[in-house]
């Protein structure tokens, strides 16, 4: 590797992540998740309740919301309150969508769930953290609904697997992973994936920033990101107590 990481890290190497769970009080699921300098509370709320559209359907639904508090970056960030940037606006419909790609909503039933993401300080990959701790939150969440007698064990768990996602990208030429802020911000490319823990791709955002990049990088890219949510699969699982496998 031609340069170094600001944090010294190699070029596959993922910050410190932790999961610290039932952070808060109220929420049927809490989570605290950290990447490295990245800390982002997700909870996830429970209504008995599904939108217009899911009416006398006999299945349920799961919406996210993303906020990025005004203390997350190192100059204060306006609250955003009747209108959403664009960029809060994607975000949050892309936790929505990578989390409700691994439930069966026929089991969850006619129920929403809430997946609030607040980051509370920001350092690059804040949708991936959003992601990856989102499903830790979901994944109490159920279990609370198991232990409220609102879900049948007999019919299945309505989660079907687990999802996490990773930044991966190029800076200086270099492939790496777990973009920090300093980093993303000089990203020849950036590039967002979100995966099962089958190895399924839900979602791939990638662009790039100053110059294009090539099939082998892509395929390179991939490759590091598959393996760097394997890791975080993992964590998730010990967080969650569940073993190796689930």
């Amino acid at each position: 590797m031609s340069w170094q990481r600001p944090d010294g890290r190699a070029p596959a190497q993922l910050r410190p992540v932790s999961f610290e769970r039932h952070f808060t009080r109220y929420a049927p699921g809490s989570v605290l998740v950290k990447f490295g300098h990245t800390h982002v509370l997700c909870t996830a709320s429970v209504a008995e309740e599904v939108p217009p559209f899911l009416r006398d359907k006999g299945q349920g639904w799961l919406t996210a919301e993303y906020r990025m508090l005004p203390g997350a970056t190192q100059q204060r960030q306006p609250r955003e309150l009747m209108k959403l940037s664009g960029r809060t606006a994607e975000i949050q419909r892309l936790i929505g969508r990578s989390l409700r790609s691994v439930l069966d909503f026929q089991k969850l039933g006619s129920r929403t769930i809430t997946l609030d993401a607040d980051v509370l300080q920001a350092d690059g990959g804040t949708r991936t953290a959003a992601i990856t701790g989102g499903y830790v939150a979901l994944h109490d969440a159920i279990t609370w609904l198991y232990k409220q007698g609102l879900l049948d064990p007999e019919q299945g768990s309505p989660l079907r697997q687990q999802v996490a996602a990773l930044s991966v990208g190029i800076v200086q030429g270099e492939v790496i992973a777990d973009l920090c802020y300093e980093e993303d911000s000089q990203a020849e490319v950036d590039m967002n994936i979100v995966m099962n823990e089958q190895g399924s791709f839900i979602e791939i955002q990638g662009t790039a920033e100053q110059t294009c990049f090539s099939r082998p990088q892509l395929v390179q890219m991939l490759d590091m990101a598959q393996s760097g949510i394997q890791a975080l699969l993992q964590a998730q699982r010990q967080a969650l107590h569940l073993g190796p496998s689930r």
